[in-house]
């Protein structure tokens, strides 16, 4: 059951910008950046976004997923988990790690206050 003041929508909806790429050769990182600060503000607020979540959303280890970071100036999350494969290793297909985001594309989160 949705409470009040929480609204539910794709993440896609509220950001402009999700994007994946290398941390070094053994990292990925994920940038999320929100259209609005009040979309940013809204989807902290829901806790949409947890190492478990990731986890999850990854099939990994949660110990696998590093950081989750908002970073309020960018109207941005930052994302850091270990690649499953080293850049560049055998039998790894992304070598710069640009696509990784898929899995976020159909996410849904919590606007929380909207």
């Amino acid at each position: 059951m949705k409470e009040p003041g929480t609204k539910k929508v794709r993440l896609t909806e509220v950001a402009g910008v999700v994007r994946s790429k290398n941390a070094g050769p053994y990292e990925l990182t994920f940038d999320i950046i929100f259209n609005s600060q009040a979309e940013f503000s809204a989807v902290v607020r829901g806790g949409s976004f947890s190492r478990e979540m990731i986890a999850r959303l990854y099939g990994v280890p949660l110990e696998k997923v590093y950081t989750i970071i908002p970073y309020p100036p960018a109207k941005a999350i930052k994302i850091t988990m270990e690649r499953p494969r080293p850049s560049g290793n055998l039998g790894e297909t992304d070598v710069y790690g640009a696509q990784q985001h898929g899995p976020l594309l159909d996410l849904e989160v919590i606007l929380e206050g909207k």
